[in-house]
């Protein structure tokens, strides 16, 4: 295995590598030579940010590779509705999810209901750009997610999905680090009709920015069907008439058991997957924490090189937010303010994996 932050210098030594850690694994690939670490007296090698090691991601077969053509598994951490908790996303949270976590990713969920996107666009649009410009600063990459819920059928909000991402792609075509999440939990509607939403969608987003990653929701709750009494079958056998996508997938630990684990390796093994949101608790993101099933969840992830994000990044009074109510005004992001879950999601982000 090699480092989980890469250097500067991408093809530098496994053993050089493996001492800087980090949340992103990028694999050797299969020319690269390992060469014997420099001297003593040699100035280390800085860690370079997730971004400036990686470049442009694209999706490669089933995985998600760099620019240099290396799989990579991004781990990181979404924030909470940004309407609600806009003062948990700042210089001081960031700097401590980008240089105590380690991590590589953060996820911007922009409701479009619930006194969302809706309600104000331009207030909306402009506060993702504003955390799109925080988080490349800061070298990580941003998920823009339209966190479409209520009502499940995103074709409901397509003109308003059309204005937001032509809008934001358009004035963040030039970065490298944008990867674009447009329908967060499809629901209550048939994958055709999800699938015919992607097709319209994908489009708007390539006119602006053709090289992004493009991530596609999936039915019931992102669950690949799964919620609903189905299998990933239907999605697998009926693919999104576009290149450059993945497939999203959500669980929570203690409502998601087998079943829903079994399918995401299945699919994995045929589709693109990426783990948008996922919870050690219940699928409200309440109650206790079943950190044993989550683990064997991020076990798979890591083995077949799924990328994740947890939910959230908030002080939220739920299990699922990692600060303890309060530490967001405070603005205190420190470990003494994390509850059991932050504790232990920060340590899978910077805990390297053993596959």
């Amino acid at each position: 295995m090699v480092s989980r932050r890469a250097p500067i210098i991408v093809a530098v030594a496994t053993a050089a590598m493996l001492a800087l850690g980090t949340a992103l694994v990028p694999l050797l690939p299969p020319t690269a030579v390992a060469t014997a670490s420099p001297p003593a007296s040699e100035p280390e090698l800085e860690a370079a940010t997730p971004v400036a090691a990686n470049g442009q991601l694209s999706v490669c077969g089933t995985g998600l590779c760099n620019e240099q053509g290396a799989q990579v598994q991004l781990r990181g951490m979404s924030t909470h509705g940004t309407q609600w908790y806009s003062q948990c996303v700042t210089d001081a949270s960031l700097d401590t999810l980008a240089n105590d976590w380690g991590a590589d990713v953060m996820r911007i969920s922009t409701y479009v209901q619930e006194d969302g996107y809706e309600t104000d666009p331009e207030h909306f649009t402009a506060l993702v750009n504003d955390y799109i410009d925080k988080l490349t600063a800061r070298g990580l990459y941003a998920i823009v997610d339209w966190h479409m819920l209520d009502p499940g059928d995103p074709n409901f909000n397509l003109e308003r999905a059309k204005t937001f991402f032509t809008a934001v792609a358009e004035r963040n075509n030039g970065k490298n680090n944008i990867i674009y999440e447009v329908a967060n939990e499809p629901n209550g509607v048939s994958w055709q009709a999800i699938k015919s939403y992607h097709e319209q969608i994908v489009p708007v987003i390539r006119a602006k920015d053709p090289d992004a990653v493009v991530l596609l929701g999936t039915p019931a709750w992102s669950s690949l069907g799964i919620s609903d009494g189905s299998d990933e079958s239907e999605v697998v056998n009926n693919l999104v008439g576009a290149s450059n996508v993945m497939y999203t997938f959500h669980f929570y630990a203690a409502s998601h058991g087998q079943e829903y684990l079994d399918a995401l390796s299945r699919a994995a093994d045929r589709i693109p997957m990426f783990i948008t949101e996922f919870g050690t608790q219940n699928y409200a993101g309440e109650g206790a924490n079943d950190f044993a099933m989550a683990q064997r969840y991020l076990d798979l992830a890591a083995s077949k090189k799924i990328s994740w994000v947890n939910w959230n990044f908030s002080d939220d009074h739920r299990s699922g937010a990692v600060f303890t109510e309060g530490s967001c005004d405070s603005g205190s992001f420190g470990t003494g303010n994390l509850k059991e879950a932050g504790l232990w999601i920060r340590d899978q982000i910077r805990t390297p994996d053993d596959f």
